[in-house]
């Protein structure tokens, strides 16, 4: 179908093509880091050069970098490398997050999409053993911004750690791992325009971090396999690009804004969730009062739009987002709710064929239910 609108770019970017004949490169390159003899060597290079570059998009050293699978293994390294401590996730977490650990704390969220700060402090208050607080830097539903730097202050006060899911945020904003205060920090790499299948957990220096996959001695003994050294190396050009090009997501804010006021022109009572804070300039969470998420994503689709119900790894299923649970939304408005996420090649035709196609249903909608 010519002209369609792909608007699911929380769930996945493009691969740019500059990480992509990075890859080929890599591809076409024989050597395992490990080894020490030339192409060894040189692969090592190859890879030393993409840990620079995904470590300056966070402002981090390069041997603070530890290569994962993606950001679900970052997370679940995270919480479960760091033992010894409590733990507290917030109730916003991605899955990866909030599953890592059966005994895991839940720091609930405010009506507003953000994390309780006053909940936090107190649960860190009440207990006096040492804690580890996970908290995302930006909601993969919603968009909003969490006070990472502010809980980060906190969990520091009571001699706890914080790791920081920024698999959505970073190459959307500018990340600082030190000025958030976040001693772990995960990343991903197709969020922003590289490949699938590779991630990013940064780790202070500071930090104690046991190895979840053992069996050698690579990335600083922090996790142990081969490393996977073309998609690093489309990481690092991806991460090196996105830093680069940040101002292009701070222009999408104007076509998110254009599509909630056209949305809300059609259906004023459509709710849109955490739209009070500072959200990612390029999502947009909201409801088509009483048509399911999963008939409009089937609508649209049809239309030649592409959006999601919910995160990407859950929107196959059908259960209500645990995130706009977390912020008491009902569940009529909780099971209305679709994700519009845009991205660098996102532009004003896109929006147009999902007003166009999103009008189109709510009219038979309200002609069904009259």
């Amino acid at each position: 179908m010519p002209g369609l609108a792909y608007l699911d770019w929380n769930a996945t970017a493009p691969l740019r093509p500059e990480a992509a004949a990075a890859m080929a490169e890599a591809l076409a390159r024989c050597g395992n880091p490990s080894s020490v003899h030339r192409w060894g060597r040189e692969a090592r290079r190859a890879l030393e050069a993409a840990r620079a570059q995904v470590a300056a998009l966070v402002g981090a050293a390069p041997a603070e970098v530890v290569f994962t699978s993606g950001g679900s293994e970052a997370n679940q390294l995270a919480l479960r490398g760091v033992t010894g401590r409590r733990v507290l996730v917030s109730a916003l977490e991605h899955d990866s997050v909030r599953q890592a650990l059966a005994g895991a704390a839940v720091i609930p969220a405010t009506p507003m999409g953000v994390v309780d700060l006053a909940a936090l402090e107190r649960m860190l208050a009440a207990n006096a053993r040492p804690a580890l607080v996970s908290l995302m830097l930006a909601n993969n539903e919603t968009g909003a911004i969490q006070p990472v730097a502010e809980a980060a202050r906190l969990a520091h006060a009571k001699g706890a750690l914080l790791h920081c899911d920024a698999v959505q945020a970073a190459g959307k904003v500018a990340v600082d791992r030190a000025a958030l205060g976040a001693d772990l920090l995960s990343l991903s790499a197709h969020k922003l325009g590289g490949p699938q299948g590779v991630g990013a957990l940064v780790v202070s220096d500071a930090v104690p971090l046991a190895a979840l996959q053992t069996g050698g001695g690579q990335e600083r003994g922090r996790r142990a396999g081969t490393e996977n050294l073309p998609g690093i190396a489309g990481f690092g050009v991806a991460a090196a690009l996105a830093g680069e090009r940040l101002g292009d997501y701070a222009a999408l804010a104007r076509l998110r804004d254009a599509a909630q006021r056209r949305l809300t022109a059609i259906a004023p009572e459509a709710p849109v969730h955490a739209a009070a804070v500072p959200r990612l300039a390029n999502t947009l969470c909201i409801g088509m009062p009483g048509v399911p998420a999963a008939t409009q994503v089937m609508a649209l689709d049809l239309e030649g739009v592409m959006v999601s119900a919910g995160s990407a790894c859950s929107s196959g299923k059908l259960r209500r987002s645990p995130v706009l649970e977390a912020m008491g939304v009902g569940s009529d408005a909780a099971d209305s709710a679709i994700r519009v996420s845009l991205g660098w090649s996102s532009g004003a035709a896109d929006i147009d064929r999902l007003i166009e196609a999103w009008g189109a249903l709510y009219a038979r909608s309200r002609a069904n239910a009259a």
